[in-house]
């Protein structure tokens, strides 16, 4: 199996931190949440740690401010509700489904010393020229990968150096080294990185193999 010898990693973790302020009280429902977006909030539920779940609303500008950071919705929150603060993450992110607005967030209390699941995107670095000059096309097989690791360990992406690549390579989760304290979740067989051969240069590659091999024969 191919394996790359170093992978280029971006493991800043951080003190990607933001505030962000909710308001209680709101009423659920469709029609309630429609006068909220109206006002240009956002209907949010906060939970976790054994809480009751409270039913929130935020202001879009807001959420937006704290969200811009490196870390980007991967932000530890210390999101304050009616006089309490809460550490918290963004567990879901609901958007309109053509406008692609932000329609709705689930917020998850966490404890800071203990390990989340996140998923972190996936950023490849570098030119493949093997595969460039082969007429291929490096193709992330996925956004992200999911992590298991502390708040403060969580890093804003995964940088994974594509330069060795060859046009018959894959780069798996196996051959990823994660930050330290960070582990990888999912089949460690799993493909992060694939190449693509269009078919005029997968005949050109058949056709120049078949050539080297006809080539002794036709010498002896």
């Amino acid at each position: 199996m191919w394996h790359l010898r170093a992978l280029g990693i971006d493991s800043l973790a951080v003190s990607n931190t933001a505030t962000l302020s909710a308001e209680t009280g709101r009423a659920t429902g469709s029609a309630a949440s429609r006068r909220l977006r109206a006002e240009d909030r956002i209907p949010a539920v906060l939970y976790g740690h054994g809480m009751e779940p409270i039913s929130l609303s935020v202001a879009r500008r807001d959420l937006r401010v704290a969200l811009s950071g490196p870390a980007g919705q991967n932000t530890i929150l210390s999101l304050n509700v009616a006089g309490t603060s809460y550490n918290a993450i963004v567990k879901e992110m609901q958007r309109h489904p053509v406008r692609r607005t932000v329609a709705h967030v689930d917020f998850v209390q966490i404890n800071l010393s203990e390990e989340i699941t996140m998923h972190v995107p996936v950023h490849l670095v570098g030119t493949a020229k093997a595969v460039v000059s082969a007429g291929g096309l490096v193709d992330p097989a996925v956004d992200t990968i999911e992590v298991r690791t502390t708040p403060a360990n969580v890093p804003n992406e995964i940088s994974i150096d594509i330069s060795a690549l060859t046009p018959d390579s894959v780069i798996r989760l196996s051959d990823i080294a994660m930050p330290a304290g960070v582990a990888a979740i999912g089949d460690p067989e799993m493909p992060v990185v694939t190449v693509l051969m269009s078919r005029a240069a997968t005949e050109a590659a058949k056709e120049t193999a078949e050539g080297a091999e006809a080539a002794p024969e036709a010498a002896s």
